[in-house]
């Protein structure tokens, strides 16, 4: 299990323990943050898991795919620099201490 931060738009912060392989999206609804619509499912094909990468441990994520750079398009709040869907980053040893923070509008 790796441990990451997700930041929910309300500002509270929730370390969990993600499993490897899983997208980060699946971490969060399974640990049930707030924020995280994902109603395609994680197909990458609506842009309501937008979160911003964030912490020492974002060097670890791979950079977007052509699809989900798209998909960024998209987004309802701002998008910035480490803007990512997060049903697009697969959890990763690596990724220990990463920090997501959920934007606080997804659709």
């Amino acid at each position: 299990m790796v441990k990451v931060m997700f930041v929910e738009p309300s500002g509270d912060e929730i370390e969990v323990e993600a499993q490897e392989g899983w997208s980060l999206m699946q971490v969060a609804q399974s640990k049930g943050i707030d924020g995280i619509e994902a109603e395609c499912g994680g197909s990458c094909a609506c842009a309501t898991c937008h979160c911003y990468v964030e912490g020492e441990a974002a060097a670890a994520v791979p950079p977007p795919g052509e699809g989900e750079l798209a998909m960024l398009d998209n987004v309802a709040a701002e998008r910035r620099p480490n803007s990512r869907l997060s049903c697009q980053i697969r959890v990763t040893p690596e990724m220990a201490g990463l920090v997501l923070r959920v934007a606080e509008v997804q659709s």
